[in-house]
């Protein structure tokens, strides 16, 4: 087996000190679970935080309210949708049933879109258990700069599943190569998940039974698929995020041994990503009256260690939400002036912390990686281990992420008015 040293890029400049922080800082994290809003992932936080101080910043864990998964809710909305819809179809006589079908099929459909459009998560918040989840927050650069830049990654890690077997986008790009290659998305199969709600709510309404029967089955079927994920076990998770921790943890140390002046910037990890941007959420709700969207530019870090580094252009998984276009030219000018090649033109049918800073106004881009099927290696799978990853890929999402930073701090400077 190749080591992480053999698989680097040799050609790229990197600081004496960068592989062995990447590596250490993976490791450490990857050695134990760390799922949503849980014991594993409090482990990480603080051990996120010490380095953090160690690199010369004052960090602080921040507790948050989560529910700490996304398969509870969406499989008790569609698993309560599949009954309602075949007891419509069953007894079509009955008003009242098709009444009751009809309404919770529309309210489903509406806690789900909510849910997977980075939204308020009220369904979850409002009859769901919650506990603590877990942020880490470090701040460098300027403290009194204008600007702010917030960097984003996240600690958490992912159960996995068999709606997340590589078979299944690799079947896709074998039966239809072209059509793969032309792509500019994976298949969006989150719409599996809410279209179930909409055809019990329209077949209840307009008393038609093969919508009722085709909707039931949807909505069992997601029930089936969340009750797996909800069972099977919680994956390494080196490549998502720790990779991301990794640069974020990387881009400490540089900004200690050389500091920007001009601009503010922020160090986040968020705990509970994986629930549907759970730690975000509950970031953006403590902190947001403090970061102006004005002068607040976010740049998420997402799945660093994928053998082809990508600027995403969208994110979405059923409305889909363009990234700030001065976000996303910045990111691209900062990888071009660092030497390193992006693969433009890619949205992403999966949700970042970047989606919630979109929703609350902010410019915001994403910086991730990709394998040949257009999706990040090992994702949500046993394989996403430390072995797996392609270091050189990291070395350069860190090399553009310091340059987007310090670009940042320069442009800030230069709109100084002279003193």
């Amino acid at each position: 087996m190749s080591t992480p040293t053999a698989q680097r890029d040799s050609a790229l400049a990197t600081p004496s000190w960068l592989a062995r922080e990447l590596e250490t800082v993976v490791e450490e994290l990857a050695a134990f679970e760390r799922p949503s809003a849980s014991a594993g992932e409090l482990r990480a936080a603080e051990w996120i935080a010490a380095r953090m101080r160690e690199h010369g910043h004052r960090a602080e864990i921040e507790a948050e309210r989560a529910h700490g998964g996304y398969w509870w809710p969406l499989g008790l909305l569609n698993g309560a949708v599949a009954v309602a819809g075949l007891a419509a179809r069953r007894w079509p006589s009955r008003r009242g049933l098709r009444a009751l079908a009809a309404a919770l099929g529309a309210g489903a459909a509406a806690a789900i879109w909510d849910e997977l459009g980075g939204g308020r998560l009220w369904f979850r918040r409002a009859l769901l258990p919650h506990r603590e989840t877990f942020n880490v927050l470090a701040e460098a650069g300027d403290p009194h700069g204008e600007e702010t830049v917030l960097v984003v990654a996240h600690h958490d890690a992912a159960h996995s599943g068999l709606v997340f077997h590589p078979a299944l986008p690799r079947l896709f790009a074998e039966r239809f190569p072209e059509r793969h290659a032309r792509s500019n998305q994976t298949l969006p199969i989150m719409y599996a998940t809410w279209l179930g709600p909409v055809l019990v709510a329209l077949g209840a309404l307009l008393r038609r039974a093969g919508l009722l029967r085709a909707g039931s089955l949807l909505g069992a079927g997601t029930a089936a698929a969340m009750l797996d994920i909800a069972r099977s076990p919680v994956v390494p998770g080196a490549n998502d995020n720790l990779s991301a921790v990794a640069v974020l943890l990387a881009l400490a140390r540089a900004l200690d041994e050389r500091p920007v002046a001009g601009v503010r910037v922020l160090l986040l990890s968020t705990g509970s990503e994986e629930s549907f941007m759970e730690g975000m959420q509950g970031f953006m709700r403590r902190h947001h009256r403090t970061l102006d969207p004005a002068h607040t530019t976010v740049l998420c870090l997402e799945c660093l260690g994928s053998p082809t580094l990508t600027l995403v252009e969208a994110e979405g998984m059923l409305r889909m939400r363009p990234y700030d276009e001065r976000a996303r030219a910045r990111l691209a000018a900062a990888a071009q002036a660092a030497g390193v090649e992006l693969t433009r033109g890619l949205r992403t049918v999966l949700a970042t912390d970047a989606l919630v800073a979109l929703r609350r106004g902010y410019a915001a881009a994403t910086l991730a990686s990709i394998d040949a099927m257009k999706f990040p290696a090992n994702y949500h799978s046993p394989s996403d281990t430390p072995a797996n990853l392609d270091w050189g890929t990291i070395e350069r999402a860190f090399a553009v992420t310091e340059q987007f930073v310090r670009a940042g701090a320069a442009e800030a400077s230069e709109q100084q008015p002279p003193r």
